[in-house]
């Protein structure tokens, strides 16, 4: 779901950012703040962009094909009001 780039890259710049001592205590905390960042997006109710796109696609679909029925019936009750003034 994530760009697991991004997610690396943020977990670095995290570590860099902290203190020296705690810097220090190795790639254990590096791990732990990438753990904990893979935690957190996962609780977001977010959807990839590949996903957006897809569903973006599908609701323009959606859309003609909704403007092709109205007017479809536009013209049934056009012909329907014809047929009755006859």
């Amino acid at each position: 779901m994530f760009d697991p780039k991004k997610l690396e890259q943020i977990a670095r710049q995290i570590h860099d950012s902290m203190p020296k001592p705690v810097k220090d205590l190795g790639n254990d905390v590096e791990q732990k703040v990438r753990e904990v960042i893979q935690a957190q997006l996962a609780k977001l109710d977010v959807v990839s962009r590949e996903e957006f796109d897809v569903q973006t696609q599908v609701l323009l679909r959606t859309r003609q094909k909704l403007s092709e029925m109205e007017q479809k019936l536009a013209e049934f009750e056009q012909k329907l009001n014809q047929k009755a003034d006859d």
